[in-house]
């Protein structure tokens, strides 16, 4: 094929990129016509943007959740009354138990405020298991598609770690007296006796994780969106 030829077959395919998809294809192609693309990525230095990504995110993260209201001034991941009692929370209040209501909702939220920063050594080892297949994959994505990821492969084995670190959390603000305090004030409530009993534990240690991956997804969001968000220049190669 003669070099004009194969310029003339570039202009076209220039002129049709339209996404970065396209922009994939044509680099392969490029090469199949003997014409190296003048910017390209190596698989290492693509693994070490997405590493880099997961890193700033996770720890804007366990800064965003880790502090005095991280989770409790939050719409989005406050941790709320469990759904057994969230539905006679106002004839608590009626009977004179909100205090009770309002401290188990408050210990619930910063016992996970205390805990969050407990999970960044377990999210930063985590990302090191990331291979290029799985980037790959994900580049295209849309924007949360890393930390869907992300938490599909990490979050049972954080919930096993992170579990013990909450259970003591909860014990230094007394979170499951709390709890027994507004369940002893739904006993007055008629039919309440027959409420299920609740893993308070487990209930504050999901809800605190949850609120970390939302966090997380918002993080990701960013980074992808927003150019002034991408603060190194590996992020720039790799997210532009």
């Amino acid at each position: 094929m003669s070099r004009r030829l194969k310029m003339v077959i570039l202009a076209i395919l220039l002129t049709c990129a339209a996404s970065r998809a396209e922009a994939g294809f044509i680099d392969s192609l490029l090469k199949r016509l003997g014409l190296t693309p003048r910017t390209s990525l190596s698989e290492d230095r693509i693994i070490a943007g997405f590493k880099e990504a997961l890193s700033i995110g996770t720890e804007n993260t366990v800064k965003l959740t880790g502090r005095i209201d991280g989770y409790f001034a939050n719409k989005a991941i406050k941790i709320l009354l469990p759904e057994n009692i969230a539905g006679i929370e106002k004839p608590l209040r009626l009977l004179g138990a909100g205090n009770y209501v309002d401290s188990f909702v408050l210990s619930m939220n910063r016992a996970a405020e205390k805990a969050a920063p407990y999970a960044r050594s377990i999210f930063l080892g985590a990302v090191n298991n990331i291979t290029f297949e799985d980037v790959r994959k994900l580049l295209a994505g849309g924007d949360t598609a890393i930390t869907d990821f992300f938490r599909l492969k990490t979050y049972d084995a954080l919930l096993v770690t992170f579990t013990p670190i909450v259970d003591r959390e909860l014990a230094n603000y007394s979170v499951t007296a709390k709890y027994k305090a507004v369940v002893r004030a739904c006993q007055k409530i008629p039919f309440a006796d027959k409420l299920p009993l609740l893993d308070v534990n487990r209930y504050v240690a999901t809800k605190a994780l949850d609120g970390l991956f939302h966090v997380l997804a918002d993080e990701e969001r960013n980074i992808r969106r927003n150019p002034a968000a991408r603060v190194t220049e590996l992020l720039k190669e790799v997210f532009k």
